[in-house]
Order: structure tokens, then C-alpha cells, then sequence
């Protein structure tokens, strides 16, 4: 029998059928990737025993259990205070705190989203709330006066604590902090997906160990010293029950400079750390601070990114140790 149909509806018919086979393709695709990389939420619970010996202890803090170690001379009235930065943990300053605990007590935490503290009840992941949080821990603790350091995010956290409340901020480190509307030349694969409200849910259910060894190569001026324990640590700590959820909310209500005018508003003597390669926020925004916070000193090394302190904690030590003689 003789074919009647048209060119054109033949050509519509091979196409939607095309199409209905990459779709198919595409769907098989995507659930061969959900298998192979599918990393569900840990409890808290189930990370503790690895993540948190002693002397790590949890706290409450308005209603939150927060993961803090208070460690070195007790009978030190000014303590230091660390503030990590996004995705990170109290961790990441294990080394600072080995070098300071001596001469200091030293007190670090998992701030909320993040860590083994996790998220807040709230969802309210801006600057301001976080000072907030790190002055109502002050209060819990009992710590009057402080010396506060942090990194990134933590950084931006620290000076706005010695905004908020100069008369409890003895001294300011900042380790490549945030504050300014900066402009990233490289941002890890980790933080663009969370920055994605389209595939949100997907990134919060896989969790590739490729996806995160790059991320935090991203972050170091050398990537060769990114250890597979690293990366161990650093996928935990996102595996943390909401974790990955908090931190796409934290980016929805990133409002990035919106109180860089407070920065000269600082007047307590002032340590700015940077890592030379840093590429997440450039070199140029330690020099801002450096202009804007009278009085202060920069150190820039050269060769380390954006977690100098992770990097390469004997150098960039060395220099807190002489600042705060």
C-alpha cells in the first residue's frame, strides 16, 4: 500500500519519537548517576564518635547544640576565638590551636549550617545574625574580652563582632576575609551547585568524592597538599543532617558588601592574613581592609590560597604569634 502521509508529518513523527528516546536516555542517565552517587544525610549522632573526641564538647546556645572545644590556659582572660568560614569546621584550625594553646586558651566552634552544629531552627544565615550567635556564645561561656580571628566567612563574622561590640574585642585577625562585594576568579564546584535553586535538591542528595577532592583543591594555592583525609573530613562534615540544605539557604540570603561601609568603623589593633592565590576572594580586598582598618598590618603569603592558615598553619602562625606579643 502506498504511503499518503506528508514529508513534513513524517519528519514530526521521527522527531517526537527523538525526542521521547533522549529523554528516556537522559532519565536512565540521571538515575545511573543518583545510584552511583548517592549520599544521603548522616545524624549527627553517627558522625560524633569520629568527629568529635575530646576535648570537643557541645554546648547550647539559644536552644542549638553546638560543637565547641575550649582548650589551653583556662585562667587566660582573653581568650582567642576562631570562626571558621563556609563548609568548614573548627577543624580546619586544629593546627593554629596546637601552636596557641600554650600561652592561650583558645576556643573554637562549628557555627550554624555548618560543622557538627549544623542548621538553625530559623534558617537565618546572614552576617549579622552569625556576630550574633558568636556574642550569645561569649555570653554562655562566660568570656568577657576577647582576641577573634576568622577565615572567610568567619572573617567577616569577626569584624562584624568587633562592630557590634568593640568593648569585647581586644584584637581582630583576619584570614582572607569576607565583607567587601568581591569578584571571584574561581569558585568551587561545590558552591556553584549550592548557589542553584533548580538542582538544589539533587545536590543535597549526591555527593561525588571527585566533586568534593576539587572543591577544596580550589582553595589551596597548591593542590597537591589536599590529602585524602582531607577530603574525609570535609565530605563529613557536609554529610551532616541539613547541612547541604542550610548552606543553599545561606547562599539565597548572601547579601555580598551590604555592610563593608561598617569596615572603618574598626579601631582595634588589627592582623590581616591573605593567601597570594587566593582565588575565591582576590588578593586586592586584603588591601582594601588593610586601607580601610587605620592602624592595621598585612601579610600576604604568596604561594597559599584561600585557607592560608589550613595550608600552611606553621607560617601563617608564626605571624600570629608575634602580633599578639
Amino acid at each position: 500500500m502506498q504511503n499518503t502521509s506528508s514529508p513534513g508529518k513524517r519528519f514530526l513523527r521521527r522527531f517526537f519519537l527523538f525526542i521521547a528516546g533522549l529523554s528516556l536516555t537522559i532519565l536512565c542517565l540521571l538515575g545511573i548517576a543518583l545510584a552511583i552517587f548517592w549520599a544521603p544525610d548522616k545524624p549527627v549522632d553517627e558522625l560524633k564518635a569520629r568527629w568529635a573526641p575530646p576535648p570537643s564538647q557541645f554546648i547550647t546556645v539559644n536552644g542549638m547544640s553546638v560543637h565547641v572545644r575550649d582548650e589551653g590556659k583556662q585562667d587566660d582572660p582573653v581568650p582567642i576565638i576562631l570562626i571558621h568560614g563556609t563548609s568548614a569546621s573548627l577543624h580546619t584550625w586544629e593546627a593554629w590551636v596546637a601552636e596557641l594553646k600554650g600561652q592561650h586558651r583558645v576556643i573554637s566552634m562549628d557555627i550554624p549550617a555548618f560543622g557538627l552544629t549544623g542548621p538553625r531552627a530559623d534558617a537565618d544565615y546572614r552576617s549579622p545574625t552569625y556576630a550574633r550567635f558568636i556574642l550569645d556564645l561569649l555570653d554562655t561561656m562566660k568570656v568577657e574580652r576577647c582576641i577573634i580571628a576568622g577565615n572567610s566567612l568567619g572573617g567577616e563574622v569577626a569584624w562584624q563582632v568587633a562592630v557590634a561590640a568593640p568593648q569585647r574585642v581586644e584584637r581582630l585577625i583576619l584570614v582572607d576575609a569576607g565583607g567587601y562585594a568581591f569578584k571571584s576568579s574561581s569558585i568551587p564546584l561545590g558552591f556553584r551547585i549550592a548557589r542553584m535553586p533548580q538542582v538544589a535538591w539533587i545536590a543535597e542528595h549526591i555527593l561525588p568524592r571527585r566533586m568534593m577532592e576539587n572543591s577544596v583543591k580550589n582553595v589551596y594555592g597548591n593542590p597537591d597538599k589536599v590529602t585524602p583525609a582531607l577530603v574525609d573530613r570535609y565530605t563529613a562534615m557536609t554529610l551532616r543532617e541539613g547541612n547541604r540544605h542550610a548552606l543553599s539557604q545561606r547562599f539565597q540570603q548572601t547579601s555580598s558588601g551590604a555592610h563593608a561601609a561598617s569596615i572603618k568603623n574598626i579601631h582595634v589593633p588589627t592582623l590581616i592574613i591573605w593567601g597570594g592565590q587566593d582565588r575565591l576572594i582576590p588578593p586586592e580586598y586584603a588591601s582594601k581592609f588593610n586601607q580601610d582598618i587605620a592602624g592595621s598590618k598585612l601579610v600576604i603569603f604568596d604561594k597559599l590560597g584561600h585557607v592560608p592558615h589550613e595550608e600552611d598553619p606553621a607560617a601563617t602562625v608564626a605571624v600570629v604569634k608575634e602580633f599578639l606579643k
